[in-house]
């Protein structure tokens, strides 16, 4: 059911993985083509918020940075996992795998390398901060708007 708890989450982490995407794309080597990443991640971010945190929103201020923080690493969690698997795919229409087997393995292999991509200083910022202020507006919606 559509609450406002659930939309001020969804937004909240739509414009985290923005922020966070745009980082990564300016960090990123230059002259790549990240195509569809930023629009992807923003579509995880919605679903994450909306159906991660928007549910759990009205069990305190604790529980709001808590769950800020749930779904700003669930939200890393399926950014890894789908773009892992893209990149897979990809490099699985050259040939470049001997069976299914390593080409699920490597889904995990490239999730870990992007993951890389997520250490510098600036991305941790925006992701903790972020987690932190869009659990606590998750719960000021709740609070405000039941």
């Amino acid at each position: 059911m559509p609450t406002a708890s659930r939309l001020v989450a969804a937004l909240c982490l739509l414009v985290i993985a923005f922020l966070v995407s745009s980082i990564i794309i300016n960090n990123g080597e230059e002259g790549k083509s990240y195509g569809w990443f930023t629009y992807v991640n923003m579509l995880l971010a919605v679903a994450c918020g909306w159906v991660i945190m928007g549910k759990r929103a009205g069990r305190g201020w604790t529980a709001a940075v808590n769950n800020g923080l749930t779904g700003v690493a669930a939200l890393v969690f399926w950014g890894l996992f789908v773009q892992g698997t893209y990149e897979m795919f990809s490099q699985a229409m050259r040939h470049r795998y001997g069976g299914p087997f390593e080409a699920l393995l490597e889904i995990f292999k490239i999730g870990v390398a992007y993951g890389e991509q997520l250490l510098p200083s600036e991305i941790l910022i925006t992701l903790g901060i972020g987690a932190v202020v869009s659990g606590i507006l998750t719960e000021i919606a709740f609070r405000r708007w039941r």
